[in-house]
């Protein structure tokens, strides 16, 4: 083998350990589990159990939608929020003479000031819809 060979084996051996333990970690937890686990079964052992109190009804139920559009919203915030970070930290860094030029800075801060408004706009609609009340 030539020191080149090892040296990209070398690189991806880091790669196969890593899918290694993964793998062994994810068999292992099933694997004890099935060992430390509940042996005998019954109809109250597998009955639902929920902070000491019995259950009152049928667990298999519906939720409102309105449960799913509240988290659906929330995550929209939060990949906005995502999306931001990177902005603003290479916001920072467009100064100098060649971007001054070019209005680079003003550029990007309209982009994200649009980007930002089209948001308040999707949530003020939807809040105007109804879609945030319970009752």
């Amino acid at each position: 083998m030539t020191l080149l060979a090892e040296d990209a084996f070398n690189h991806y051996a880091a790669i196969g350990l890593l899918i290694v333990i993964g793998l062994g970690f994810g068999l292992g937890n099933v694997v004890i589990t099935h060992m430390l686990g509940p042996g005998r079964k019954g109809k109250i052992k597998g009955s639902v159990y929920e902070s000491g109190v019995d259950p009152l009804a049928e667990t298999r139920r519906r939720f409102n939608v309105r449960f799913y559009v509240v988290a659906m919203t929330f995550l929209l915030f939060d990949v906005e929020i995502v999306f931001l970070y990177p902005w603003a930290v290479d916001f920072i860094s467009l100064g100098g003479e060649a971007s001054e030029a070019h209005n680079l800075p003003m550029l990007f801060l309209g982009r994200m000031l649009f980007f930002v408004l089209t948001t308040i706009i999707a949530y003020a609609y939807a809040f105007r819809k109804g879609v945030f009340r319970y009752d």
